[in-house]
Order: C-alpha cells, then structure tokens, then sequence
C-alpha cells in the first residue's frame, strides 16, 4: 500500500530537484507526485506518494523536514483527507457501437467524453487511484492507446482541530 505525503514548500527554482533527490539519494521510489502554487504564491504544495515501510517513511518525513526550503511535512491519511488524481484515456474505437458502450461505462464512472473519433475516443476521469483501476480494468478490452495520468492531490479535510 503506498502512503500520502503532503510537503508545503518555498515556491522558488531547484525544490523540486531536493526532494527528489532526497527519495533517489535514499533508494526510495516515489509513485506519484504532484505539485502547484498554493493561495499565497510563495509556497508550493506538493503531494507525494511512495510505497513505504513505517520505518522507511518515519524517515523520509525526518529528512523532508529538514530540507531549508521546507515549510511543513504532513502524513496524510486517507480517511481524513480528500484525494483524487486526473487522468486522460486514449481509447481505441473498432465499431461504430463502441462508442455508445465506452459512453455508457464513462458515464457510469461520472467521466467526461472529450474528443469522439472513427477509431479513437478520449476519456477524463477525476477519481481516486482504486476507481480510475477499476474504469481502466472495464476499458481495456477495447484497446487503451494512449494514458497520461497527473498523480494524487490531496488536503485534509476540516479546518485544524476540527474532525
């Protein structure tokens, strides 16, 4: 199972290269990641997701947090935080009727159609990981050419203390 890291940062040339570099100078993997400007233009969020031990993660978070440039280190759990991931599906039409059928799965899935061709059609789907597997695992009998996916975005639900 892989672990949601949530990292604020100084939004400013080369931090994204750190923190990489902190996961690859440790050996561990990164799976996802995924950054953007925050409300104020001077921090960074990043969202990271990493298949981790405990001990392993215990240690990431330490060497996160002493980074210069890191403003707070969280461990997001996924029960208390909202979490979705962006992804585009390139699929492959082969009949006229496969249209209506990857229609239908799309809309079961609550995805959006965005480009409808005589032998392709383009999928967006905003999900969690385990959803967008599951669309994936229905779509791939027509034949997914072509997948680009963004990577989690996360943030705890409630304000502070609040549950």
């Amino acid at each position: 199972m892989w672990s949601i890291i949530s990292v604020l940062v100084e939004n400013k040339p080369g931090v994204l290269f750190k923190i990489t570099n902190l996961f690859r100078s440790r050996n561990f993997n990164i799976d996802s990641i995924s950054v953007g400007v925050t409300e104020n233009p001077e921090f960074s969020k990043m969202t990271i997701t990493t298949s981790a031990d405990e001990k392993q993660l215990n240690q990431i978070i330490k060497q996160l947090d002493k980074l210069i440039d890191t403003v707070e280190v969280k461990l997001l759990d996924e029960r208390k935080s909202i979490y979705r991931e962006l992804v585009l599906m390139k699929i492959k039409v082969s009949k006229p009727s496969d249209i209506m059928e990857i229609t239908d799965l799309a809309n079961a899935f609550k995805c959006n159609v965005h480009d409808v061709r005589k032998s392709s059609m383009v999928i967006e789907i905003t999900a969690t990981p385990d959803r967008i597997d599951a669309f994936e695992d229905l779509i791939k009998g027509y034949g997914i050419l072509e997948i680009a996916r963004t990577g989690i975005c996360a943030l705890e639900r409630g304000y502070g203390n609040e549950s």
